[in-house]
């Protein structure tokens, strides 16, 4: 058996030729018999993996996806939703992933804008998609039936397991990914093969993973964490071990028996970990490193303490094609500097470099072609507003440090982030207004009892028979669980801007006089 070769270490770091079904057609070629992926049911070889991958791809073929078709993908964390990323990967079509958790506007605007031509989707996942398939009758549907039948299965049990040898680049768009808006609606980052590739290596170089890694891997394949965790395994000869969901109850049992040696971590993750009631197995594990973005400081040495792991942090968007800045100097607090393919700054109003310790907006230029996003789909009026010059302007707040380190303050626009997962706050505030006994509202973040970002919703009724319970019980239905405000205070009036716009910087962050749906009783 042979050997991938070594990651380079100097500039340029991609190469032109590189895609992301290359490196897969190569890891099947050089190290066959390498487990790449295991789970319940059991283990999977580089080998095996691209069979099952090509046959699929043969069989997406033969039900009509060509290259440059929009598919949209809504499945679950499985072995089907892998081989289908790859088998879209390797017919140089774009991938819609969709977060599982959407339901109403939030879902119907995005097959909405991203105009796909074909969708797969698991049957549970029917009920909230019934009505907007429904209006359209052009949408070819895949769907995914229970975990071996279905006509998915009929799909990808196509008997040829040759590569499709589609012409591909790594300037080709590979996927669209729908972030979280500031003041409008969510914003199609149009992900290339060049990006993919280095998400993912940014993620090895922050999580220092190397040949015989085994990665707990519980990151939605929808997030591009989930999708740069793929990646770097056909980059690294890496183990992921898959499991169906992060939870913090059990994800400790599933690394010792799975032999991780690294974690990931988003928002809240960490504090949701330590917050387990202790327990004597809480170093009996081999697990090395946690890597990630969003770890509180205050937290961050006692996490290390107990659990005995390193904690390598890290910040960055999808625009940047994740990591932007990495933590390898495990400098408690901050976000660390800048990788070797991006410049960051942090500059103030004026686009001029804020002096050190001094605040301001952190953005990113790229130092190769292609690490950068080029624009949102369908969206100029977004792509001129944050690519300006050569950088995209972030919209989060920073400083630096007379090292040069960098630290994150905050988000500057109106998006939000609970428990891993990006929040627009335009987009919950667009379906509640729709409720009939609301005048107006208004959604904040505000810091919980764990220090983690936490909904606050504000709301001028139009009746006093509208309470906090029924107004989230009617949310139900209507947007994804991580959507639903768990704070509810009323209000008599908004402070508003002389173009009407509520000025949500006067609004309170105090936990206490609001009702909280974690504690009904405290306020009613």
């Amino acid at each position: 058996m042979g050997s991938l070769p070594p990651l380079p270490t100097q500039p340029p770091f991609f190469s032109d030729q590189d895609t992301v079904p290359w490196l897969l057609e190569r890891c099947a070629a050089v190290v066959p018999e390498h487990v790449v992926l295991r789970d319940a049911a059991g283990e999977l070889t580089y080998a095996q993996l691209n069979s099952r991958v090509n046959r699929a791809a043969h069989g997406l073929m033969s039900a009509g996806v060509r290259k440059g078709h929009h598919v949209a993908v809504m499945l679950g964390h499985t072995l089907d939703h892998v081989v289908t990323f790859f088998a879209l990967m390797k017919l140089g079509a774009v991938q819609l992933p969709i977060n599982v958790h959407l339901r109403g506007d939030g879902l119907a605007y995005i097959l909405e804008h991203g105009t796909p031509r074909f969708m797969i989707a698991e049957t549970t996942y029917e009920e909230a998609l019934h009505d907007i398939v429904g209006a359209k009758p052009d949408l070819c549907m895949i769907w995914r039936e229970g975990a071996d039948i279905g006509a998915l299965a009929a799909v990808y049990s196509n008997a040829d397991n040759s590569n499709p040898r589609v012409p591909l680049s790594d300037s080709d768009v590979r996927g669209i990914l729908y972030t979280s808006g500031t003041t409008g609606a969510p914003k199609g980052v149009l992900m290339t093969d060049r990006m993919y590739r280095a998400a993912a290596l940014g993620s090895i170089w922050i999580g220092d993973i190397g040949p015989g890694s085994v990665l707990h891997f519980w990151d939605p394949i929808y997030h591009v964490f989930g999708s740069e965790v793929l990646v770097l395994s056909l980059m690294v000869p890496t183990t992921l071990l898959l499991v169906p969901r992060f939870s913090a109850s059990r994800l400790w049992d599933e690394a010792r028996r799975g032999g991780a040696t690294h974690v990931h971590f988003v928002g809240g993750v960490l504090p949701l970990l330590l917050k387990q009631p202790p327990s004597p197995h809480d170093r009996d594990h081999g697990v090395r490193v946690a890597w990630g973005g969003g770890c509180p400081a205050e937290i961050w040495r006692a996490f290390e303490h107990r659990f005995g792991i390193r904690i390598r942090e890290g910040y960055g968007m999808t625009e940047t094609s994740s990591f932007s800045t990495i933590n390898t100097e495990e400098y408690s607090g901050s976000i660390g500097r800048a990788v070797a393919y991006f410049d960051v700054e942090v500059v103030d109003d004026a686009g001029q470099p804020a002096a050190c310790g001094e605040p301001g907006e952190i953005r990113v230029r790229g130092r190769e072609l292609g690490v950068l996003v080029a624009a949102y789909h369908r969206n100029p009026e977004a792509t001129a507003a944050t690519l300006r010059g050569g950088w995209l302007y972030t919209g989060d707040i920073g400083h630096t440090d007379v090292e040069g380190r960098f630290f994150f303050h905050g988000r500057k626009k109106d998006s939000l982030r609970r428990r891993g997962e990006n929040i627009s706050a335009w987009e919950v505030e667009h379906v509640i207004d729709k409720h009939p006994l609301v005048e107006q509202c208004a959604l904040i973040g505000v810091k919980n009892e764990m220090g983690d970002e936490d909904l606050k919703l504000f709301v001028k009724s139009r009746s006093p028979e509208l309470t906090a319970p029924d107004l989230l019980a009617w949310c139900a239905p209507r947007m994804a669980a991580f959507q639903i405000p768990r704070f509810v205070a009323f209000v008599d009036e908004f402070r508003v801007t002389p173009t009407q716009r509520i000025q949500k910087q006067f609004l309170s962050r105090s936990l206490e006089d609001c009702w909280d749906s974690e504690k009904p009783g405290a306020l009613q």
